[in-house]
């Protein structure tokens, strides 16, 4: 029986919007494997975001259960919880979110700081995973020195200084130019393989999504599989 890094059960999440109640998700049932590389695709607006956004603890449910690694993740204390995603669920987002005034090392090296790490420990890493995605000699460059495709670099080497079972890709080769996204991509997919982190990325190209063994397509607050070509 596969490792389940993920499960999800009668995921709903609705919103108020206009003084009645959108039911965004829709009682999802969902389970993705240790490992596992998965892309959700959807038309904008169908709840991609707002689904990983849920899966990742950063929002909470309106009704069901999500599972990481078979743990009832908001069962937890708040506390809990924000332990819980700074050393297990890594982000990439569309936009960047470095702090400008860092250089892409201290950028790094925030959610390890966070954790408690110490500061010697904390800059090996982020050092040698900025050495892993190309950018050993960039390392001291604030994001208004780098490209967008070396500051989204930054932002994956980020995501995975705190070694997470998981990583959350939400667009992030929306902002890209083609070339730069599929080398991104290859990136990424390459990181997956190395770390056996479980891969679950959001994207509005069907391109990009068919690189992935597993597609999940959103509509009407429910996911269905996509035949893989």
């Amino acid at each position: 029986m596969t490792e389940l890094a993920l499960k999800v059960e009668g995921l709903t999440k609705s919103f108020e919007m206009g003084g009645r109640s959108v039911d965004v998700l829709r009682g999802i049932d969902l389970e993705i494997g240790v490992g596992e590389r998965v892309a959700i695709v959807g038309q904008s607006g169908s709840g991609k975001s707002t689904f990983l956004h849920v899966v990742g603890t950063l929002d909470h449910p309106t009704a069901g259960r999500v599972f990481l690694h078979g743990a009832d993740a908001f069962a937890r204390a708040d506390a809990e919880l924000d332990t819980l995603r700074n050393r297990h669920i890594g982000f990439v987002f569309q936009f960047h979110h470095l702090l400008p005034d860092q250089d892409a090392v201290h950028n790094v090296m925030i959610p390890a700081l966070i954790s408690g790490m110490r500061q010697p420990e904390a800059r090996d890493r982020a050092s040698a995973l900025l050495e892993r995605v190309g950018l050993a000699d960039r390392m001291d460059h604030r994001p208004g020195e780098l490209s967008g495709g070396e500051q989204q670099r930054v932002a994956l080497a980020r995501a995975l200084v705190q070694g997470p079972s998981i990583l959350l890709a939400d667009e992030p080769t929306g902002n890209l130019d083609p070339d730069t996204a599929a080398e991104m991509l290859d990136l990424m997919l390459s990181l997956n393989e190395e770390q056996e982190t479980t891969l679950l990325i959001v994207t509005h190209s069907l391109a990009l999504a068919g690189r992935f063994p597993r597609q999940l397509a959103l509509e009407s607050g429910r996911f269905s599989e996509r035949p893989c070509a």
